[in-house]
């Protein structure tokens, strides 16, 4: 008889598929990591091996030298293509070592995550603490694989920017807990992020604002330092190969036609030009929905197309987010250039007008073996057959989109909007919407009940939004996104029970030893009892919601 635990493997996190320990009763041998261990990597693991000299190489001054997988004390990765890509299963022996193996390179990699967390905290830390020690874990064996093939976090680096390093940092904390989607906000009426060489001023003037609001939008205060910076092309290479050999895909988002001031700001020529003077508009310094969008123009379509060029040069995700949501219609309804193209292709008004911009795109993403996902608001009016949606105002926008066979992300912002507020109290810092406990995120369904099992298919994943009008560093951010991100990462990953149904009190238990996880890779995440003194930002106003989230 074997002591095989399915639900809550002690201390991992996200929860595995199963975890046998071998026999009930008897004390399981420990493996043991040491000088002598070697690695044996497989074709198609190199990635994973070159991960595993850098991490545990690092924290345990282990050297790793490269080995036979038929030789004892040696750490094995290796494929099987009967497993599902993502999958994996992990065995501890004493008599050989470890073995990873992963139904693809993913698989493999995520293995190696288990293996991380099995040898404790200071597998987490950059430099050993006892280089003499050699770390061991129990005997065992280990079968998983994730139940969503999306698992995303977006970052918006348009409202506030987060340099490159910060970026990095995210991408190595994502997979640590098995996140495999980094969902990119480049631009937005606050900020474009993102070098095109063929429109240089879309950095030199659309990645700086003058000032910022300090706060929720209606807040007296102004940090009046310029704030600004964007992504050089060759920075978005090194971001795009440095997640890939995480297993980590990065979906770049260009929004449009709405928060565009920042480029309108940059090139005047796009905007409404016979309802506004747009060469007076500089980069917006406030919080909100602009009303400045997108002429509905030939020229406008070709400056986008010319953009998107050079995006899909540098990011080879299958999809590109092209926003799509909170386009303010009344410089369009002014618009004699808006409503001759309105009458010119029989449109249905101007959510007609919204959906033939996204479909024009749609067509020519397509055409170049690339796919289309927007926020929900790109239902409006019809949408294309082969867009996706992020349901973002709720579970709605992804009903009716699977259910009209469309591919779905569920990211409603009452369940899994980061930068919401985490307690009720007056000391959480900006406090910003509805109260979502890392109870609420670990009891969040991404998949609603009234779905079909065909319509059900369609839900692609799952995805947190860390929005940043009100986190202006790591130090912010770290606050909001940690620990509920780890929630999530369970949700995301592990076959859970009814949102009832969950364990909870098991998932805070293993939470006890995660959060010293999170201390050694230096997360200033917020503790369980508040924040602490340098957390809070007294003062600084925010708009919190009372009650709970609506189920839309």
């Amino acid at each position: 008889m074997t002591a095989l635990e399915t639900v809550s493997p002690t201390g991992l996190i996200p929860a595995p598929l199963s975890r046998d320990l071998g026999d009930e009763g008897a004390r399981p041998r420990t493996v043991r990591l040491g000088a002598q261990t070697a690695l044996a990597a497989a074709p198609g693991t190199e990635d994973t091996a070159r991960w595993l000299r850098a991490t545990l190489g690092a924290a345990f001054a282990l050297p790793l030298p490269p080995g036979s997988a038929e030789a004892p004390d040696t750490l094995t990765l290796a494929l099987d293509a009967t497993l599902p890509a993502e999958g994996y299963r992990l065995d501890a022996d004493a008599r050989w070592g470890v073995r990873l193996t992963g139904g693809g390179p993913a698989g493999v990699f995520w293995g190696a995550q288990t293996l991380r967390q099995l040898l404790g905290p200071a597998a987490f830390r950059r430099a050993a603490l006892d280089p003499g020690r050699a770390p061991g874990l129990p005997e065992q064996t280990i079968e998983d694989g994730p139940r969503f093939g999306w698992r995303g976090l977006m970052l918006d680096v348009a409202r506030h920017f987060l340099p490159k390093e910060g970026v990095l940092r995210y991408l190595d904390l994502m997979a640590a807990h098995k996140l495999n989607v980094l969902h990119l906000h480049l631009t937005d009426d606050q900020g474009w992020r993102i070098e095109i060489r063929r429109y240089p001023r879309l950095t030199e003037t659309g990645a700086w604002r003058e000032r910022s609001k300090l706060g929720h939008r209606h807040s007296p205060l102004w940090d009046p330092r310029p704030h600004g910076g964007y992504y050089t092309q060759d920075d978005l290479r090194e971001i795009v190969a440095f997640a890939a050999e995480r297993q980590i895909t990065v979906v770049p988002e260009i929004d449009i036609p709405g928060h565009s001031q920042a480029a309108i700001a940059a090139y005047p020529k796009l905007g409404n030009t016979d309802v506004i003077d747009t060469t007076s508009l500089k980069v917006w310094d406030t919080w909100g929905v602009s009303p400045n969008v997108l002429a509905p123009t030939d020229t406008t379509l070709r400056f986008y197309e010319h953009v998107l060029e050079e995006v899909l040069d540098l990011f080879p995700s299958r999809f590109v987010h092209l926003g799509g949501d909170e386009c303010p219609k009344e410089q369009w309804r002014a618009s004699a250039t808006a409503q001759e193209r309105i009458a010119q292709l029989s449109l249905d008004g101007e959510d007609g007008l919204q959906s033939w911009f996204i479909r024009h795109f749609d067509r020519w993403l397509a055409d170049r073996g690339r796919r289309l996902i927007g926020w929900d608001e790109i239902l409006e009016g019809g949408l294309a057959e082969g867009a996706a949606v992020a349901s973002w105002r709720g579970y709605g926008g992804g009903v009716a989109a699977a259910k009209a066979g469309h591919d779905v992300v569920m990211c409603p912002e009452q369940q899994v909007y980061l930068d919401h507020r985490q307690h009720a109290s007056p000391d959480e810092p900006v406090p910003i919407g509805y109260v979502r406990t890392l109870e609420d995120v670990y009891r969040f369904e991404p998949v609603p009940p009234q779905l079909t099992r065909e319509q059900a298919a369609r839900v692609l994943g799952t995805q947190a939004n860390a929005w940043s009008e009100a986190m202006d560093g790591q130090p912010r951010l770290d606050y909001q996104v940690f620990p509920r991100l780890v929630a999530f990462a369970e949700v995301a990953w592990s076959r859970l029970p009814a949102p009832k149904a969950r364990d909870y009190q098991d998932f805070t238990r293993r939470m006890t030893e995660h959060y010293a996880r999170l201390d050694a890779l230096g997360v200033g995440y917020r503790p369980p009892g508040g924040p602490l003194p340098w957390q809070r930002r007294p003062g600084i106003l925010g708009r919190p919601f009372d009650g709970s989230p609506p189920n839309v």
